[in-house]
């Protein structure tokens, strides 16, 4: 079970035009709050994009778009002033696009200086942390998680997916079922 040092947590998750940090940009981001509380926002765009994000995200951004300085804006208007940590999946990437959208100093000043990586909390929990990426419906049944609720590699959808898979993992009752869910002779052992 996870017993976590603070309840002050924001969940997000970021998706970008290049995985070169040098030339790419966020496309859109989703922050999700304990209480449930959203935000999303998709940033004007008009670089070149890489390959897969081209075919796999442009298409299916169609909310009104901010610039860059609105979506920092945007951002402070919804976090709170008692510096939440940020909780993403895999977190390497969205954290470097968001220091490069946000500015370090600004970061360190509205939030954790310690993002957490939700990866590294799953393996620490003896699960397999690519559980997410492959989505295997089995895990997610057994959460009570129904993916069609969620669209892969949507910004806001990808927060709220850890942030739920986060919050049933940290529940007493949950958790006892989940570990008859991982025992040895249980034929779903396979997922971790």
């Amino acid at each position: 079970m996870i017993k976590p040092f603070s309840q002050n947590i924001i969940f997000f998750d970021t998706e970008f035009s290049s995985l070169d940090l040098n030339r790419g940009e966020i496309l859109s981001l989703g922050f999700v709050k304990m209480n449930g509380e959203e935000l999303y926002l998709e940033l004007d765009f008009k670089g070149e994009a890489d390959k897969w994000p081209e075919e796999n995200i442009l298409p299916s951004l169609n909310k009104e778009k901010v610039t860059p300085d609105e979506a920092v804006r945007k951002i402070e208007e919804f976090i709170s002033n008692d510096k939440p940590y940020l909780m993403a999946y895999i977190n390497q990437f969205d954290m470097a696009y968001f220091y490069k959208l946000f500015g370090l100093n600004n970061f360190n000043e509205r939030f954790n200086w310690i993002p957490i990586d939700f990866a590294s909390v799953l393996f620490a929990m003896n699960i397999n942390p690519e559980i997410l990426v492959e989505r295997e419906k089995g895990f997610f049944d057994n959460m009570g998680i129904d993916l069609t609720e969620y669209h892969q590699h949507n910004a806001l959808d990808d927060a709220k997916l850890v942030r739920g898979v986060y919050l049933r993992l940290s529940h007493d009752s949950f958790w006892c079922r989940f570990c008859f869910f991982l025992s040895p002779d249980r034929h779903l052992q396979k997922y971790l």
